[in-house]
């Protein structure tokens, strides 16, 4: 009986003879062979007929078969170093074909296809190598998440898709109806946290969070999964320092897990191998003083109004860009100005109009990957700042409450999941990142 295996297995079977269930991915004939390429969900292996073994029946039907047909390819594994695949390095020698479906004019073919084209057809796109990768890179980075707060004493707590109140801010919100009452598509799980670390010490929710804004930059999704860590008894700088550990985890863990996928997508390692702490740590302050200098010493008119800013200003995509270039890992830019920033994050001491905030940007102009703060910890304080943003104070009694009840200095942040895939695979723009991308101007397939 013939053993059924998966490709990614493929070195295992050397010599044996196997069959494949899978799609064919391409073919090309040359003479009296026909080369194949079979993927199953797994990887991609090269399948190679010879007429005078295979006969003409199925030779001609290997000829004329569909981008996508559905097959079973039984042969025998044989290695051949310039066998093309994923993990590559073998091939199948077909002695058998069972054709499940003959696929008839696939749409996406070889050729360039436009953005949108390929977006109204992502329910195939996913098949593609690079599409196909990119997932592969994203299920390890989650992977990665789950396990180093799971072994670093963090509790998974599961917080509300549908809120009554702002987290992040009023103009980014999707409303919706709830039994006639007003309530909101979360933006974030924080607030609920910051309730669930006085039970637990250690927490973080992940899942799907929802931005209302009018973005169609290469870094914004209007749905998104973020991972958000809360913990107890941590200030600021202890928040860095976990954040550094946490990031670098991810990136060793995915360069070690998927490292196939990385190469087909000609990432260049280097750059995330040299990801480890510690991270430069700059703050607004400095950020501002890097940036004006980088725009006097350019000669670059557009690049000179691009990095335009004032102090109180949040940075844009040009400022993280040029600051990063200056660093070659992530780097922390803490102390933002209070008026930027969400009103529970705790005063700098001194200073009542800079926060403890601290974002963190990644290399290559892929921009904020984490943005977290030292949380309000003074009951007082959160009432004024409620007030300031012109927030509803009935809404936020539950959130006072954690401050008069055994309030402690805590913090915590968000890592946006597309965003963090985007950069270690090198890829242009989030929309990849997510099997169904969400945006302001697509919400289907």
């Amino acid at each position: 009986m013939t053993k059924l295996i998966t490709i990614e297995n493929i070195d295992s079977h050397d010599g044996e003879r196997v069959s494949v269930q899978g799609w064919l991915y391409a073919s090309t004939r040359k003479g009296k062979l026909v080369f194949v390429r079979l993927r199953d969900g797994t990887g991609i292996v090269q399948g190679v007929a010879y007429r005078p073994e295979v006969g003409d029946e199925l030779f001609e039907l290997l000829k004329r078969l569909g981008q996508e047909s559905s097959l079973v390819i039984s042969g025998t594994i044989r290695a051949n170093s310039r066998a093309p695949g994923y993990p590559g390095g073998y091939e199948i020698g077909i002695e058998e074909v069972e054709v499940l479906q003959d696929a008839i004019d696939y749409p996406i073919t070889p050729k360039e296809h436009g953005v949108d084209f390929l977006m109204d057809h992502r329910h195939l796109w996913l098949r593609s190598s690079k599409q196909w990768a990119v997932l592969r890179v994203r299920t390890t980075v989650k992977r990665a998440i789950i396990d180093f707060l799971d072994n670093n004493g963090y509790l998974n707590i599961d917080t509300p898709i549908i809120t009554p109140s702002a987290a992040e801010g009023t103009s980014s919100l999707f409303e919706v109806d709830y039994f006639d009452e007003k309530a909101y598509l979360a933006q974030t799980g924080q607030l609920y946290n910051e309730a669930d670390i006085m039970a637990f010490g250690k927490v973080y929710c992940f899942g799907p969070t929802f931005r209302a804004e009018k973005s169609k930059t290469r870094r914004h999704l209007t749905e998104f999964w973020m991972v958000e860590p809360e913990m107890a008894f941590f200030d600021l700088d202890d928040l860095m320092d976990f954040e550094e550990e946490f990031v670098s985890y991810i990136v060793r863990t995915t360069l070690e897990k998927r490292r196939s996928e990385l190469e087909l997508l000609e990432r260049d390692m280097s750059l995330l191998e040299n990801v480890k702490p510690p991270f430069p740590r700059i703050s607004y302050d400095e950020a501002l003083d890097c940036i004006a200098a980088i725009r006097e010493a350019s000669d670059d008119p557009q690049l000179k109004e691009e990095l335009q800013i004032e102090w109180g200003d949040d940075f844009g995509s040009p400022h993280e860009t040029q600051l990063t270039k200056q660093f070659d890992k992530p780097v922390f830019v803490f102390g933002y100005p209070t008026q930027v920033k969400a009103f529970y994050m705790e005063p700098w001491p001194g200073r009542p109009e800079v926060c403890k905030s601290v974002d963190l940007l990644a290399p290559e102009g892929y921009g904020e990957i984490t943005g977290g703060s030292e949380r309000m910890s003074d009951p007082e304080e959160l009432i004024s700042a409620i007030r300031r943003h012109d927030l509803p104070l009935d809404q936020y009694q539950w959130y006072i409450d954690l401050r008069r009840y055994g309030s402690v200095p805590h913090s915590g942040f968000g890592l946006g999941l597309e965003r963090t895939v985007a950069w270690i695979c090198g890829i242009d723009h989030v929309r990849q990142t997510s099997p169904y991308p969400r945006s302001l101007n697509r919400m289907r397939p």
